[in-house]
């Protein structure tokens, strides 16, 4: 199903959710928020009284879960949609999705949603185009400048912003970076139709090539 995937990578606040929900719209494709299963698996450890520091109950919790992005996020069939973007779970979020069960369970599911799906499928997260789909057949790195970034997670700010990104790039298991065949492109100051069009073009290319 890798042919049909274009995969999208980046730090927090260069716009992969917004860029791959427009593209999404624009190819008729569907669209699968990774991130959100962190924030979901971290929001359920939250509501049961797991420490997220708990590895080993964290990974049960993810290993666990029937976890639903569409048309709303919910996980075991509580609607999380809202909750998993609060202070709270920003806070935590970082230990969940850095821990290497998780992770392991994530990667399989979203495989699973990849295998399943009908049709085209873009997905973002922080290791798409190095872990979970390395043969995508578009891979995209989206960056901004660090103060455009921030600008965009007004609801978290620089501070948090930036423990994200020390967190996602310096973990052991699946760090963020880009892809060394991933077209990288910085957002700062495009429009989301402007990026969505770059993206349209690099998919254009391929299917010429």
């Amino acid at each position: 199903m890798t042919d049909d995937i274009i995969a999208i990578d980046g730090p927090a606040g260069s716009g992969k959710s917004t860029v791959a929900s427009a593209l999404a719209d624009r190819l008729g494709w569907n669209v699968l928020d990774t991130g959100a299963m962190y924030r979901a698996v971290t929001s359920e450890a939250l509501f049961l009284g797991i420490d997220p520091d708990d590895a080993d109950a964290v990974a049960r919790v993810a290993h666990d879960a029937d976890i639903r992005t569409r048309p709303r996020v919910s996980i075991n069939g509580r609607d999380v949609h809202d909750e998993i973007r609060t202070d709270v779970v920003n806070v935590a979020v970082s230990v969940v999705a850095a821990n290497p069960a998780v992770r392991a369970a994530m990667v399989q599911r979203q495989r699973a949603v990849a295998a399943e799906e009908p049709g085209g499928l873009v997905v973002e997260g922080r290791d798409i185009t190095t872990v979970v789909f390395p043969r995508a057949r578009v891979k995209i790195y989206l960056t901004a400048s660090p103060y455009e970034r921030a600008r965009r997670r007004g609801d978290e700010g620089h501070e948090s912003v930036a423990r994200r990104d020390h967190a996602d790039s310096s973990r052991e298991t699946s760090p963020l970076r880009q892809a060394d065949d991933a077209v990288a492109l910085d957002t700062t100051g495009l429009s989301v139709d402007q990026v969505v069009e770059e993206i349209v073009r690099c998919l254009e290319n391929t299917t010429s090539n």
